[in-house]
Formats: structure tokens, C-alpha cells, sequence
């Protein structure tokens, strides 16, 4: 609690009076300590010392030497006895003045900081205060001013209360979104493995059509031949017939071996999968870039159509001298995927 200014001038002036009062006692006492002048007739004598050893040479000489002889005339007659002298009263010792407070023993308590001075308001403006309460006019600019901040202040809160809503709302949708996009990836996930499963089963019914296809066609292939030579009645015929046949397997077996040593399998394509492939080939065994083509029965990826392609491409010219009598422009081959 701070103290006014008027408490620190009433300890200055309490301080110089103490000192004053102490001054005065003092002087007091040296007065009364004065001792009182003896009355009595005659002139005062008046003697001072001195020490030898401060006195000249030549007068310590003179009072070295023998007095001279008084004559008996000479000597005075005695004085009458003069009354004794009064002993003196005793005089009361001088009162001693009192020490000068130092700065912790003072009256106020020593203040490690100094203090502001807080300045009494003048009385002008006490009144012109008092003058400004009273006014209505002062009281309802205040209460104006009063209304202008709280509409200050609530417009504010207004518009720190919308951003926070439009932080929640955009981290809503910014969540929302980031659920929407993780549907879809999984809703795409999922239609894939359905693609690659119903893929994978069209495949395998695609396989499983061709190899009852194949045993038909190899029925009806063997049946038109036993009938070929059951209504030619003459061996030379059906010998003709015979050869054809073995020439057309000949020659296949010729054109698989001749890829085969141009390709090596891959991992990926188990041993003695087959694969029926088209080939478009020119008389001689030439085979043009785009002459080969996969059906869709085919088992192969992608990795594994490519390298065999590449390996027809590699083996050409395709065997053609001695099957020119079997030789076909669009040939169709049931590849057998091995090793050599």
C-alpha cells in the first residue's frame, strides 16, 4: 500500500524538530555547566606554564643561577590573612546530547524502493469530477460509449464464433471426403478382383471348350478317314490318306520344335501348358511382323504371349521344304508350353 505524500512531509518536519530540540538542549547544558566567578578583593593573579625544555638557553641559564641576598629591610611585612576561599559547589555534569538517529533507528521504517508520489488531485478537478458524475449529458456519453463496446465486443465474439464453425465445417467435409475417396478405392479394389475372378473362369470354360472341340474334331477327323478308306476299297488310297495326315502332323511338330528352340519359358507358364496360336505366313516360312495373333482362349499373360511371339519371329523362315503339300497360309497352332 503506497503512503501520500503528506505522511512523508509530516515524518520530514517530526525529524528537524527532534534535531532542533537536542540542538537546544545542548546549548543549555553548556550554559549552566559554566562554573560561577569567585568574588573577592585584589587583583587576580594570573600564572601560566610553561615546560623547561621550551624556554631559551640564556633563560634557563639565568635560573640556574643563585638568587641574590634580600636585605632584612627589604622584606614586606605579611599581609593580613586574606578569607578563605570559598569551596566551590558542586556542579551537576553537563547532560550529554542524544546521538543523532541514524537511518535504520529513525521513527519511519527505512523503504528498500522509493515510492511514487501519488499527487492529491487538485480541487478543481475533485469538483469538475464531481461536476461530470452528476451530468446527465457525461453520464449518457458514457453509457453510449459503454453500449458502442459491448457492440464492439459482441461482433467480435460474432465473428470468432463463424470462423470456428467454418473450421468445424471444413474439417466435416475435409473428413467426409477422405471417407468417400476410401469407399471408392475399395469399391474399385473389389471390381477388379470380381473382373480378374470372372476373367479367370471365362478362361478356364474357354479352355475346356477347346479341348472338347479338339477331341470332336479329332473323332470326326479320325472318323472321315476310316471312312475314306473304307469307301476307296484299295490301299493305295488309303495309304495317300494316311500320309497326309502324318505329313500335317509331321509338319507341326516341326514348326513347335523349330519355336521351341528360340524360347525359353518363364516362370509364370506352368510345363505343358498349350496356348492355340494364328500364324500368317508367306510361301518359304516367312512370317510378317504383326503375323501372329493369340486367341482368346489362351492362358498365357501378357509377358508370356510377347516372348513367344518374339520366338516365332526369331524362328522364321518356319519349316516349309518337304510340307509344301500341306503348307496353309493361316495356320493354327495348339503350342505346347516345355522345355527342350
Amino acid at each position: 500500500m503506497r503512503k501520500r505524500g503528506s505522511d512523508n512531509t509530516f515524518a520530514l518536519l517530526a525529524a528537524i524538530g527532534l534535531h532542533l530540540l537536542l540542538f537546544g538542549l545542548a546549548i543549555i547544558g553548556v550554559w549552566f555547566s559554566r562554573a560561577p566567578t569567585a568574588a573577592g578583593s585584589g587583583t587576580a593573579v594570573q600564572a601560566d606554564m610553561v615546560e623547561l625544555g621550551a624556554l631559551s638557553a640564556s633563560t634557563r641559564a639565568a635560573l640556574a643561577r643563585e638568587p641574590l641576598p634580600v636585605e632584612p629591610d627589604a622584606i614586606a611585612e605579611p599581609l593580613p590573612d586574606a578569607p578563605p576561599e570559598p569551596e566551590p559547589e558542586p556542579v551537576a555534569a553537563p547532560p550529554q546530547p542524544l546521538p543523532e538517529p541514524a537511518p535504520q533507528d529513525a521513527v519511519v521504517p527505512r523503504q528498500q524502493q522509493a515510492q511514487d508520489i501519488i499527487p492529491d488531485p487538485a480541487p478543481e478537478q475533485q469538483e469538475a469530477a464531481r461536476r461530470d458524475s452528476t451530468n446527465p449529458l457525461t453520464a449518457e456519453r458514457e453509457a453510449e460509449a459503454r453500449r458502442r463496446q459491448e457492440q464492439i465486443d459482441l461482433t467480435e465474439r460474432q465473428r470468432q464464433q463463424e470462423a470456428e464453425q467454418q473450421r468445424r465445417l471444413a474439417a466435416q467435409r475435409e473428413a467426409e471426403e477422405r471417407q468417400k475417396a476410401e469407399r471408392e478405392q475399395r469399391q474399385r479394389a473389389e471390381q477388379l478382383r470380381r473382373i480378374q475372378a470372372e476373367r479367370a473362369r471365362a478362361r478356364r470354360e474357354a479352355e475346356q471348350a477347346e479341348a472338347r472341340l479338339q477331341q470332336i474334331a479329332d473323332r470326326e477327323a479320325a472318323r472321315a478317314a476310316a471312312s475314306a478308306a473304307a469307301g476307296s476299297g484299295g490301299g493305295t488310297a488309303g495309304g495317300a490318306g494316311g500320309g497326309d495326315a502324318n505329313l500335317r502332323a509331321q509338319y507341326a511338330a516341326a514348326i513347335q520344335e523349330a519355336i521351341l528352340r528360340q524360347w525359353r519359358r518363364p516362370d509364370n507358364i506352368p510345363q505343358g501348358q498349350r496356348c492355340r496360336i494364328r500364324i500368317r505366313q508367306l510361301p518359304g516360312g516367312e512370317v510378317p511382323n504383326d503375323g501372329v495373333t493369340f486367341e482368346g482362349s489362351c492362358p498365357y499373360d501378357e509377358q508370356g504371349k510377347r516372348s513367344v511371339e518374339a520366338a516365332i519371329l526369331r524362328a522364321q523362315p518356319l519349316p516349309y521344304k518337304g510340307f509344301e503339300s500341306v503348307f496353309q497360309r493361316n495356320l493354327t497352332l495348339n503350342f505346347e508350353a516345355r522345355d527342350r
